[in-house]
């Protein structure tokens, strides 16, 4: 039997919209991935814990009040401080042009922005835990 990819998925702050990342947790789901779905609330060091407890291959994250760039800089750190510096971080939700430039050049592997396509992140998805 083939091992099914684990993606590792939450919120990160006090953002409590979850809509989008329920809907995208389960198309991954329907497309064969095993989703860990952290839910609403957590901490940069929380996600970072829980990656290494799941021996997750992607971590995504959803972002609606702004906080994306300090967040993603965060995780990037600790995922570097913590050996894990080969895990790709993938972020979705509202995010301004300008800000999908400046997380690419930090080192997020994948931006999604709101109305992306099922298809389309799934494709991605696929693409970065083949690499």
């Amino acid at each position: 039997m083939q091992n099914r990819k684990r993606i590792l998925i939450g919120k990160i702050g006090l953002d409590g919209h979850d809509n989008g990342i329920r809907i995208v947790s389960k198309w991954l789901a329907d497309a064969g991935f095993e989703v860990i779905y952290l839910g609403l609330y957590n901490t940069p060091e929380g996600v970072i814990r829980a990656v290494i407890q799941e021996n997750a291959d992607l971590i995504g994250c959803s972002f609606l009040g702004g906080e994306h760039l300090f967040y993603c800089k965060k995780l990037l750190h600790l995922l570097r401080e913590n050996g894990l510096g080969d895990k790709k971080l993938i972020v979705g939700g509202v995010i301004p042009p300008d800000d999908v430039k400046a997380l690419k050049a930090m080192g997020v592997s994948a931006i999604f922005t709101s109305g992306t396509m099922r298809e389309t992140i799934i494709q991605k998805v696929n693409e970065l835990v083949k690499t």
